[in-house]
């Protein structure tokens, strides 16, 4: 499988946000890729209103990315916001393409470093995974790095690779947990993860300096399922179309049997 990632930086405007993303899912597909993975947050940042600018899965924004990625013929993971009760929204990865069509709501909220996402999005419920060209990928969104146990259901699904589309806040630290995280999961797991992140907005800031709002710090990577870093990027917007062998996850399997020998 050939696995676009799509790092870019989102602005307050969804509509310019969705030709950004038409845009990168169109040279996706011209380099060949059938998944095409997008950050969280891609139909408009995080320290924007969320409220207003929430859209239903059948809204306007949606149609449009279901639009070019039925034009352009490839599966697009992207990340967006839509109403929830009681004033709240959801942090929905919508996952749309030739003859697939699902969402994922982010299950952990980033309640952590003095930001509150849990104040104006309500949480998911359900571990999801579809099946793209016969592979089965799990999804997740950025805070839910922090959370093997995810990654595990993943894997337990049927999954040999995981998605994971982030806004990965900058701050002390932040950059080096994130390398250590994405390595991680993919071990935990035996999993491919193809990790998104939005692009630093100011590729000129200190990644170590906190910011209002988690508005990513790039580095987006694919990693083997032993956990090796096989793509990275730097902190710049940026299209990589990288090489998936999914029956390299059946051999690490075997060698390294974690999810068999588990007793808890």
């Amino acid at each position: 499988m050939r696995i676009a990632l799509c790092q870019m930086t989102s602005s307050t405007e969804p509509k310019e946000n969705l030709a950004q993303v038409a845009d990168l899912v169109r040279r996706a597909a011209a380099e060949g890729a059938r998944l095409v993975v997008l950050p969280e947050a891609a139909m408009v940042c995080f320290g924007a209103p969320l409220g207003p600018l929430a859209e239903p899965l059948d809204g306007p924004w949606a149609e449009g990315v279901r639009a070019v990625a039925r034009e352009a013929g490839v599966t697009v993971v992207v990340g967006m916001f839509t109403p929830a009760p009681n004033g709240r929204v959801a942090n929905t990865l919508l996952v749309t393409g030739p003859g697939v069509e699902t969402s994922y709501d982010k299950i952990h909220l980033y309640d952590a470093f003095g930001f509150r996402e849990s104040e104006t999005v309500a949480p998911g419920e359900q571990v999801v995974t579809v099946d793209v060209d016969g592979v089965r990928v799990g999804l997740a969104t950025c805070y839910d790095l922090r959370f093997p146990e995810l990654f595990r259901a993943h894997a337990d699904a049927g999954a040999t690779v995981s998605v994971l589309a982030a806004s990965w806040a900058a701050g002390p630290g932040k950059r080096d947990q994130w390398d250590l995280l994405v390595r991680a999961r993919a071990l935990d797991a035996t999993v491919w993860l193809a990790a998104v992140d939005q692009a630093a907005p100011d590729q000129d800031a200190d990644p170590e300096a906190p910011t209002k709002a988690p508005t990513g710090v790039g580095h987006s990577a694919l990693i083997g399922p032993d956990g090796t870093v096989r793509a990275r990027l730097g902190d710049a917007p940026e299209l990589l179309v990288v090489e998936v062998d999914t029956a390299e996850t059946e051999r690490i399997r075997q060698a390294v049997a974690v999810l068999d020998n588990r007793r808890m």
